[in-house]
């Protein structure tokens, strides 16, 4: 029965490497144009079509500090989004596990170079895309004790791969759309003895728990522990991260600040036309622009510079050594539009926000993190299409914690109405924080079912008892 199935895993992953295979070939134009237009997919091939990650092995005489003198945990998010859901959970690896080594991969080079600045303490890799050799190569490579996939990763051959070693393989901060669940539905052949290789899922709701199990995972093995983006966002106005910027910027507390974040193509358009208007009539209004993608910086920066509104832009701002702007010589009369021209610093430009856009609803691309402004009691909006925050978006509504606009033209009558009626701002606000912060503790659920998984510390005595994991 062994041999029948080693046979037919066999046979699988044949079949995927050809798919694999035959679907790189016919993406590598695009591939290329994207590589020689926007200067991505440059990087980390090594990696992806071979395997081999750039990990510092064991020196032999010890002193290198490669990873293998510690247990190694491998934590992969695909992207910038995932990065910031796993770090709250790499905080506190850090905190209560000093004695594992942490593997942190990415799949894009956005996600690589935040990555490479949030855990610079840590191996930062590109991951292997899901060919066997590459796969088993990275495996024995890495070595890792426990495989942690965030929000959704089923790659076929690399969770095959990790159980044949009885590699644990956790997903945390699970989701899975209707759509999807449809998707993977018709392959059910193969996505099912998948599925059912997963040592554990931390579903962010009830209903995208029950998707899992339909999908074939073992009902003992997904929990609902709520999402982890709840924790991610503290809404700290006072952290130095974005008292620094308030000051660089010389914001007053006489300004109002619109942030439009996570922007998508055309909503840089849609906003700057609403903020064109309403800046003739309230003087004290600001505009600051966080597009979603880096390859779009220089083309919004074009249509900023096409407004003839005094504008700065971040990328023209030198930075300090600790990460923030520097105290380059900014006043508030020399700017009105902020472009926020960077990657991974969304989070700190939300605390200077009293009304917020979240980008990516105006479009198919089915929403962005909603989560963070709401955290900083910012008066939240987005348009109709959220999918990928589906249960976020209902609990939102639910508590009058953020708006939902219906059209594009709807976004200038909300703007100017949080700007004219202040009290209904700072209600929308004070129900944002308070949604936020009751949603709050999925971290440390999912904490609590991963060091059942965790090899016993070697600060403590005591083994983790596995039969509680469930």
């Amino acid at each position: 029965m062994r041999v029948c199935y080693q046979h037919s895993s066999q046979v699988m992953s044949n079949l995927l490497n050809l798919i694999y295979a035959l679907l790189l070939v016919a993406v590598s134009p695009w591939i290329l144009w994207r590589r020689v237009v926007q200067g991505r997919y440059r990087r980390g091939w090594r990696s992806k079509l071979l395997g081999l990650v750039d990990v510092p092995s064991r020196s032999s005489d010890g002193s290198q500090g490669g990873v293998h003198e510690k247990p190694v945990v491998w934590i992969h998010a695909v992207s910038v989004g995932e990065l910031q859901v796993v770090r709250p959970l790499i905080e506190i690896f850090e905190r209560e596990r000093p004695d594992l080594a942490l593997v942190v991969t990415t799949s894009t080079d956005s996600g690589y170079e935040l990555a490479k600045k949030l855990y610079a303490r840590h191996c930062v890799t590109f991951a292997p895309l899901d060919f066997t050799w590459a796969v088993r190569t990275a495996l024995h490579g890495i070595a890792p004790s426990l495989i942690v996939l965030a929000e959704l990763e089923l790659w076929p051959n690399w969770i095959s791969a990790a159980s044949a070693k009885d590699i644990p393989v956790v997903v945390v901060n699970a989701r899975l759309s209707g759509r999807s669940l449809s998707g993977y539905q018709r392959v059910g052949w193969l996505i099912r003895p998948i599925i059912q290789n997963l040592r554990w899922v931390g579903a962010q709701s009830a209903t995208y728990r029950e998707r899992f199990i339909q999908l074939g995972c073992d009902p003992t093995r997904v929990v609902e522990t709520g999402n982890t983006k709840f924790d991610g966002a503290t809404g700290n106005r006072e952290a130095p991260e974005v008292q620094q910027r308030r000051e660089e910027l010389d914001l007053s507390p006489d300004d109002i600040v619109w942030l439009c974040g996570s922007t998508q193509s055309p909503e840089e358009q849609l906003c700057l036309a609403t903020y064109q208007r309403l800046s003739l009539q309230y003087p004290g209004l600001k505009l600051i622009l966080v597009p979603r993608h880096a390859e779009r910086f220089d083309e919004v920066a074009k249509l900023v510079a096409g407004t003839g509104i005094p504008w700065l832009r971040r990328s023209d701002m030198p930075e300090a050594a600790h990460g923030y702007l520097s105290r380059a010589p900014v006043k508030a009369e020399d700017w009105k539009i902020f472009l926020a021209d960077s990657v991974g610093e969304l989070r700190w430009w939300w605390g200077l926000a009293d009304i917020g856009f979240v980008g990516g609803s105006f479009g198919s691309r089915g929403g962005q993190n909603m989560i963070e402004p709401c955290a900083y009691g910012v008066a939240t909006s987005f348009g109709p299409n959220t999918r990928n925050f589906a249960d976020v978006v209902q609990l939102l509504l639910e508590g009058g914690a953020a708006v939902q606009l219906a059209e594009p033209e709807s976004l200038e009558v909300w703007v100017r109405q949080m700007v004219e009626e202040p009290s209904e701002r700072k209600e929308i606000a004070a129900k944002a924080r308070r949604v936020t912060s009751e949603h709050r503790g999925a971290i440390e659920r999912t904490w609590k079912a991963l060091t059942l998984l965790l090899p016993a510390s070697k600060l403590s005595n005591r083994s983790p008892n596995r039969d509680q994991l469930c």
